[in-house]
């Protein structure tokens, strides 16, 4: 889509560095008059001084947690894919992960740990975590989440083995229904090598241990 229908939204300079998102003016406007109107149905005045602008945050808000509707995870990964003869577990650890549950659209968050063994191919290191924010910004049940990590990198790069663990809390248990506070939800999903107990406790141990 060309610049034209886009948006510029700048936070303020903060150490030299400009934040810009950049959105679709239409599809601002119109999820903004839905805001507008939930807002009224909760007993609130949307012209009162403080609410006169949140439609359009919410909106802008909106879009940024579910952008990932919008990028391809295996693009990403293909982009930075290298040979290389290199056969042992990569595990990119603690990435944090920020989502929001289907069901109250309420979030979720906690952190990731991704491993897989290469077969005759490694993918920049930073493109995990890429692809963790692809599926995590949408919304999401925290098992579909961590499947579709694990199915997208072992899709792509074809490895021996792909390991995730995800571990979260959910806004939805600690603020309504249950509210139990301190509760953590642990998903994880393997394939091929990983499937091994042996390969399965390295990389869970790995995961667990601290630095130093």
């Amino acid at each position: 889509m060309s610049n034209e229908n886009y948006i510029h939204d700048e936070d303020d300079d903060i150490d030299g560095y400009v934040k810009i998102d950049r959105y679709n003016p239409d599809l601002i406007a119109s999820l903004s008059t839905h805001y507008k109107e939930v807002l009224k149905q909760i007993g609130e005045k949307p012209e009162r001084e403080g609410l006169l602008k949140t439609p359009e945050r919410v909106a802008k808000a909106m879009l940024y947690l579910t952008q990932g509707y919008d990028l391809d995870a295996k693009e990403i990964l293909n982009s930075a894919m290298f040979k290389e003869d290199y056969s042992q577990m990569v595990i990119v650890k603690d990435i944090e992960v920020y989502s929001m549950c289907e069901h109250h659209m309420l979030p979720f968050f906690g952190k990731a740990h991704v491993a897989y063994i290469p077969n005759g191919h490694v993918v920049g290191l930073s493109k995990i975590p890429r692809v963790v924010d692809v599926f995590a910004r949408r919304l999401q049940v925290q098992e579909r989440l961590t499947n579709e990590i694990r199915d997208c990198i072992q899709d792509t790069l074809n490895p021996w083995g792909v390991g995730i663990v995800i571990e979260c809390r959910h806004l939805c248990m600690s603020m309504r229904g249950v509210q139990k506070q301190n509760s953590v939800t642990t998903t994880s999903a393997f394939t091929g090598e990983f499937l091994k107990e042996k390969t399965r406790t390295e990389f869970l141990n790995l995961i667990s241990a601290k630095l130093g």
